[in-house]
């Protein structure tokens, strides 16, 4: 197909000078921007500038910011190393655990170590070793299949280590799993939202994980519910958890005592007589409520059945059932798309099997050739292209195991994991264009996750659509096919082992009970000839 005449002739030298001169604008506006952030940060901690030259800014996260620096050896030479600066408003505790982690497990078996640390007031810099890497989105259709072995293998190398210690990485994906593809060395980095597991061996992680706790009672102690009248600010039931604060420590205004200064200059306190008024009209005031709030829980309790069940479901208002329920707190720390069923599902008991749920994700972009692969703007929907995957009645029952009830208004079958991977690299030979769209493009309300003992949030419908950048991209005509050039590289890829996808049905088991540990990963038949 002939480009036409208004396109062709921007090429090479006869490209317009307009955009060339905006390139350079753009360029320049970046370069000193870098060039400020380098300012600031050295302004900040002073003490860098001593040991360091810092050359650029290399990548920005929301709690952290990476620079390439080069430290002058006394041997004469220069090694390049990677300053992260913490935001300032990064909890002291969660710091300190990220640092213990790089101490204690860092340093070997592809897990990054830690050389300096440097503090200024609120500002804290990490400086770790410097691997040159490359963008997994960049080489993703260009890996051989031995290459997507050797990457596999490595990042459950660093998982075993990690997990041995008792750490759960919470955020395993590319961006955080560094690959020198010319000198095979990788490194699994960012321990910025680390936890323990209940037996670990890195002791911060056990008082980030309290810290967690107390954050989330007072977070739960007022919840909004949204009704039909809008947002409603209520006090939640008291839990186990909330219990944590002493009631000591809690002081009611007709308790306080009043000082205020007399006509001679000295500081007498207030009449008591004032404080037993407030003490009667509170008491007089709690009585009213009490038998208010009495009467209206009487006349519920004569409308409602001896088992409670919602009525509210699929409506535009919030029952008394559902008002009286827990807020659900669970962590939830990762990157949509890498975030396991039971972190969707907001299951409160999470273990080092979130990590090997991510790691599966990553092997079915490899195998898949498309990154991401899932994409979903909130959990629920993310929850539901899971379903399109491994299957909408698996889903359901593997939530059941962790305690979660799903509910779905659509049987969705699972996909057979060699079939869709194939079909999606284009392997696939026999299967023909569809315009009806990518497989299990169907859509259903599967219902937020709710506790087998009822306590829980509701939630409303949720479609299970991909997005089109994440699985298919339609062509010229509207059908959905692969993108050009999925398969640059085609060495061992026309006999991918059924081991693989093995592997990946292990890995991406929705049952974090039976999921399999890095451990067993690397003693799984897919890596049976390689070195242990």
């Amino acid at each position: 197909m002939e480009e036409p005449m208004a396109f062709s002739s921007l090429r090479g030298s006869d490209r317009c000078p307009a955009d060339d001169s905006l390139k350079k604008y753009e360029q320049s506006v970046k370069l000193s921007g870098i060039k400020r952030d380098i300012e600031e940060l050295c302004e900040a901690v002073p003490q860098l500038v001593n040991v360091f030259k810092i050359k650029d800014k290399i990548g920005e996260g929301t709690f952290s910011s990476v620079y390439l620096a080069t430290a002058q050896l006394q041997e004469g030479h220069e090694e390049k190393i990677a300053l992260k600066h913490l935001i300032p408003t990064s909890h002291p505790m969660r710091i300190a655990a990220e640092l213990q982690c790089l101490t204690v497990a860092g340093g070997q078996d592809n897990v990054m170590g830690l050389k300096y640390c440097f503090r200024k007031n609120d500002h804290v810099v990490i400086a770790m070793p410097y691997l040159e890497h490359e963008s997994f989105l960049d080489i993703l259709n260009s890996l051989s299949f031995q290459e997507v072995r050797e990457y596999m293998y490595n990042l459950f190398v660093a998982l075993k280590r990690i997990h041995q210690f008792g750490i759960v990485h919470r955020d395993v994906k590319p961006s955080n799993f560094l690959y020198n593809r010319r000198l095979k060395k990788y490194a699994l980095v960012d321990f910025g939202l680390a936890q323990g597991t209940r037996d670990t061996k890195i002791e911060l992680l056990k008082f980030v994980q309290s810290e967690a706790q107390q954050e989330d009672c007072s977070r739960n102690k007022y919840h909004g519910v949204v009704g039909h009248k809008g947002l409603l600010s209520r006090p939640a039931p008291k839990t186990v958890d909330q219990q944590c604060t002493p009631k000591t420590s809690v002081k009611r205004s007709y308790t306080q005592v009043h000082i205020k200064q007399g006509k001679d200059g000295k500081l007498i306190k207030q009449s008591k007589t004032v404080d037993i008024i407030s003490r009667k009209l509170a008491t007089k005031k709690t009585a009213i409520s009490t038998k208010a709030m009495n009467s209206v829980m009487r006349e519920t309790a004569r409308s409602c059945p001896a088992v409670l069940t919602c009525d509210c479901y699929g409506s535009d208002r919030v029952c008394s059932v559902c008002l009286s329920r827990r807020q659900q707190v669970a962590p939830r720390a990762g990157t949509p798309g890498f975030r396991a069923p039971e972190v969707l599902t907001k299951c409160p008991d999470q273990t080092t099997a979130i990590d090997m749920w991510s790691a599966g994700v990553i092997f079915l972009s490899l195998l898949s050739g498309r990154y991401p692969f899932y994409k979903a703007s909130d959990d629920l929907t993310a929850l539901a292209q899971i379903m399109t995957i491994r299957g909408s009645r698996e889903t359901i029952q593997a939530a059941k195991a962790f305690g979660k009830s799903i509910l779905c208004s659509k049987e969705v079958p699972a996909q057979d994991l060699r079939a869709l991977c194939e079909r999606l690299r284009g392997l696939d030979s026999t299967t023909p264009k569809s315009a009806s769209g990518p497989p299990g493009n169907a859509s259903y309300d599967p219902a937020a996750s709710k506790n087998t003992d009822h306590k829980a949030s509701r939630v409303q419908a949720a479609q299970a659509q991909h997005s089109e950048d994440s699985l298919y991209k339609r062509d010229s005509d509207g059908y959905w096919s692969r993108p050009r050039d999925c398969t640059s590289n085609s060495e061992g890829w026309d006999s991918v082992p059924d081991e693989a996808y093995d592997l990946l049905d292990k890995l991406l088991d929705l049952n974090p009970a039976s999921r399999i540990t890095a451990e067993a990963a690397l003693l799984h038949a897919f890596f049976k000839d390689m070195c242990s």
